[in-house]
């Protein structure tokens, strides 16, 4: 299954992944309708990457930098080993995290400035009205 699904990631242009998801959808619908069903119904979210120009969707869609904090984060538990208590744990982790949030604040970025800039010149056209939001806020 997520092998067939990646194939709607690999494909050249918005209109080919739209096609191809269409396909995916009807390959799982005989096996897995439900899986089919929740697919559909988050299709709006899995293919929200196709807004942007064609060099940014990889950037968009991978995980990679959240898997790389979840190996950073696991193997600084592991040098510890056993926590006195769940908050030793929680502190640990928002240490990492707050490290991290440092690092990428001040030098690294997922995306270029270059990358981000042409994704600007693209903006997304909303299928929702405005929202008025109200200027002050009542408790």
């Amino acid at each position: 299954m997520a092998t067939l699904l990646r194939t709607v990631f690999e494909q050249p242009d918005t209109d080919v992944v739209q096609a191809q998801m269409g396909h995916v959808l009807d390959a799982l619908e005989a096996k897995f309708p439900k899986a089919a069903a929740h697919l559909d119904a988050a299709q709006g979210d899995v293919l929200a990457f196709t807004a942007f120009p064609r060099e940014s969707w990889r950037q968009i869609w991978s995980n990679n930098p959240q898997e790389r904090l979840s190996k950073v984060i696991r193997r600084r538990t592991d040098v510890v080993g056993i926590f006195p208590d769940c908050t030793a744990l929680i502190r640990l982790v928002g240490a990492v995290l707050a490290e991290r949030n440092d690092e990428w604040t001040e030098a690294r970025r997922c995306m270029g400035l270059d990358l981000l800039a042409k994704t600007r010149l693209h903006p997304i056209e909303s299928e929702t009205d405005e929202t008025v939001l109200p200027t002050e806020l009542s408790a």
